[in-house]
């Protein structure tokens, strides 16, 4: 059974592939379509890239050591039954010289087409079983981002050998660009 994430939760891991995948409806109330972005940034022991193809999104969807692979960009969230964006991570391809992965969200165009997670129907992001699709945790995005663009949903990071996860469920104004300028 999954866990219902709060801030600040840690959990085991235990797995050597995690899916995290990113869902939501369509809305029809703005005109325009919400597009959310999941990215990951694999950070050194500094916090920072430390190369900019450590950087995962819908323009660089796999990185350099081939443990982060995006499924690309899913502009509309028309996939109602499940994730309208997955990242896929193999814990045991990434560089030694990576600490943690951070898991973002963004809304694309967000200030052209004034959007903000409060408008957002029904999104959320999972962490799941890549080998056998069970779910593992779930955090709903609508629920406590009313005016953001940006949320750090979690990252994965590294104690000793083992990967744990915390929710980090942090929500700013600033889209993408806030979490590059962040980790670069």
């Amino acid at each position: 059974m999954a866990i219902n994430l709060v801030k600040g939760q840690r959990i085991e891991i235990g797995l050597s592939k995690v899916g995290v995948g990113l869902g939501w409806d369509p809305n029809e109330r703005t005109g325009f379509d919400f597009d959310l972005d999941a990215s990951a940034f694999m950070l050194g022991e500094n916090r920072k890239l430390s190369a900019d193809e450590f950087f995962v999104f819908y323009n660089n969807p796999k990185s350099p050591d081939g443990a982060v692979e995006s499924s690309g960009d899913d502009i509309t969230g028309g996939n109602s039954d499940g994730d309208d964006e997955t990242l896929t991570v193999d814990l045991t391809k990434v560089d030694p010289k990576i600490h943690e992965i951070v898991f973002t969200v963004t809304i694309h165009d967000y200030e052209t087409r004034k959007q903000n997670f409060g408008q957002v129907r029904n999104s959320f992001i999972r962490i799941y079983n890549a080998q056998t699709n069970e779910e593992i945790a779930k955090y709903e995005l609508d629920e406590d981002f009313s005016v953001e663009t940006a949320v750090e949903f979690g990252r994965l990071y590294k104690r000793g050998s083992e990967w744990k996860f915390e929710a980090m469920g942090v929500g700013y104004k600033g889209g993408l660009q806030y979490f590059v300028d962040k980790y670069i």
